[in-house]
């Protein structure tokens, strides 16, 4: 009799044990089914900047507990469409658009708002479509920094200014925020815009080829270069150089590594540093809470030509030789070893 209710006791404890390990299972499946994927859309990863964007960002977005997979387009919009359809019938809960030509990326959010995802323009605006949220630094900002950088080195005299991409839009703001620090003086006579062009491809080949055919039309008479970031101030550095003119004031932007280190050498005078882990981090978290459907805080509307965009803007900083290590060192964005080669 004792031996038949201890084997009773026995199959009635395995029983609640498959049970309870069955409850178990449920849940960690319920869990699963409940992680978010997020899908990362991006122009390049040609740049030494986006790579660490992207790094972060995936980093970020895994430390919240979601899923994301990152595919580049280097530069082709037709890749960028497909690796967004692409992301979208995978099954992502939102995805997140660095685009590259900033009219025609609206087809993702049409694409994606057909299968009920939600679009986050990073960095990037992506314009005449519903976007749902732009996060990105205040762009006009960034220009604003650069034209006021280089007015305390000189405020009269040629000007020149190399824009970014056409195709961006933030390029556009760069140079609105350039233009209207510079105005009073181009329209008083005391600076004279000598020259004034995008650059194809953000390329820094592109800008160099552009500054070098300027200075021989202009007879290397330019006293100043707003060069939109690190990348294309590389180029017009090296046009300058070449024709004897290296240390005039360069601006630039992005806090690149070569750029901190031209400013260390004097051949650039500025960068503009936007914390991109900041920039990341806050892109995964709000990557995270829109495919949650909570509830999302904003603190500005940027108007792409069909909608007001909620948007969150981030605060640029200027770096000079006198504030590095106060800077992209103390946040640990670049090494003292790193720029100064110890």
């Amino acid at each position: 009799m004792m031996s038949l209710i201890l084997l009773i006791v026995s199959i009635s404890a395995a029983c609640s044990n498959i049970d309870e390990q069955a409850s178990y299972d449920a849940e960690e499946i319920q869990l699963l089914s409940d992680d978010v994927y997020v899908g990362f859309v991006i122009d390049t990863l040609k740049e030494e900047r986006w790579y660490n964007d992207k790094e972060i960002f995936e980093e970020e977005v895994k430390q919240i507990g979601g899923r994301v997979k990152t595919l580049a387009a280097n530069g082709n919009d037709d890749v960028q469409i497909k690796q967004a359809e692409l992301l979208i019938e995978e099954g992502v809960d939102v995805l997140v658009v660095v685009p590259h030509d900033a009219e025609i990326s609206a087809k993702i959010v049409e694409l994606a708002h057909a299968a009920n995802v939600k679009v986050i323009s990073y960095d990037r605006l992506i314009r005449n479509a519903n976007v749902d949220y732009y996060l990105s630094f205040d762009n006009e900002q960034v220009g604003k920094l650069q034209a006021e950088e280089i007015l305390k080195h000189v405020n009269e005299g040629n000007f020149a200014y190399v824009g970014g991409a056409e195709s961006d839009n933030n390029a556009h703001l760069f140079r609105q925020g350039a233009m209207s620090v510079l105005q009073p003086y181009i329209d008083s006579g005391e600076i004279r815009l000598v020259f004034d062009e995008f650059t194809e491809g953000w390329n820094p080949s592109v800008a160099q080829e552009n500054m070098e055919k300027a200075l021989i039309e202009l007879n290397n008479e330019v006293d100043a270069v707003i060069a939109a970031n690190d990348g294309t101030a590389g180029g017009v550095i090296t046009a300058l150089t070449n024709a004897g003119l290296q240390g005039i004031p360069v601006s630039g932007q992005d806090a690149e590594l070569s750029g901190v280190k031209r400013i260390v050498e004097g051949t650039q005078t500025m960068t503009v540093y936007k914390s991109i882990e900041t920039l990341a981090k806050r892109a995964a978290e709000l990557a995270v809470q829109v495919a949650k459907n909570n509830e999302i805080e904003t603190n500005d509307t940027i108007h792409n030509g069909m909608s007001d965009v909620p948007s969150i803007l981030l605060e640029p900083i200027s770096v000079t030789r006198s504030n590095i290590q106060d800077t992209v060192i103390k946040d640990g964005y670049l090494t003292e070893s790193e720029i100064y080669n110890e």
